[in-house]
């Protein structure tokens, strides 16, 4: 692989991306923009557990990618949040907005017979939940959360398990994030990685991770993913 990021119109792009069965995605800031509600949701669960005063949301999301409650022990607060924030979170489902381009992106890679996995920090149940409610869950063949895994990233446990379930080698999949926890996650599995800055939190801390592409945009994903031959 290369050994710093391609952009996908570089002409370069197909010799050195080879072609995948798989795509990996991680979940908020890349199929799904859930910041306001993700923002609403802390900052009543702080209100709850912990009291007055303004809640710690920018370093929360400093960690994003990472399983809440490993956050919170970052964070050095109680864990006893987590239950009003997957409540809020549940709540306020259906105002999580899905990015623009992503549903086309999932139908044509669909379409030219790549699998496509969700491995995610959120639990799997409210991942499914979410993808459910908002209309894209029969695109996944596996939505993987950070309590279905030993250890959640930026171990490679969760890809290695999409990659098991997909029945798909490490070499034949790329794994497409928005934070160092993703990039560290796909690398440790030998997964090549895609890095996606439509939303992210830090975009030259994203870079750094030596991702093998960036994607400026949802559909920049297809110059990396042709049809997979055969099907």
């Amino acid at each position: 692989m290369t050994t710093s990021p391609v952009e996908p119109n570089d002409t370069t792009t197909a010799t050195l991306i080879p072609v995948r069965d798989a795509v990996i995605f991680d979940l908020d800031g890349v199929i799904v923009d859930s910041l306001a509600v993700m923002n609403e949701a802390f900052t009543r669960a702080y209100a709850e557990v912990v009291g007055d005063g303004p809640a710690p949301f920018e370093e929360y999301q400093r960690h994003q990618g990472r399983y809440f409650t490993d956050i919170m022990e970052i964070m050095g607060l109680p864990l006893e949040m987590e239950e009003p924030f997957v409540r809020e979170s549940y709540r306020l489902a259906d105002q999580v907005r899905v990015f623009d381009g992503v549903e086309d992106l999932l139908t044509t890679l669909r379409a030219r017979g790549l699998r496509l996995a969700i491995a995610t920090g959120k639990a799997g149940a409210r991942a499914r939940s979410l993808l459910d409610v908002l209309g894209l869950l029969p695109y996944f063949d596996h939505v993987i959360g950070s309590d279905e895994i030993p250890r959640p990233k930026p171990a490679p446990d969760i890809v290695l398990h999409a990659l098991d379930l997909l029945g798909v080698p490490a070499e034949r999949a790329v794994m497409v994030g928005d934070a160092p926890t993703d990039m560290a996650s796909a690398q440790g599995a030998g997964v090549s990685t895609a890095a996606a800055v439509w939303a992210t939190i830090d975009e030259e801390e994203l870079l750094a991770c030596g991702p093998d592409v960036v994607l400026r945009g949802p559909a920049d994903l297809l110059a990396v993913c042709p049809a997979v031959p055969g099907r």
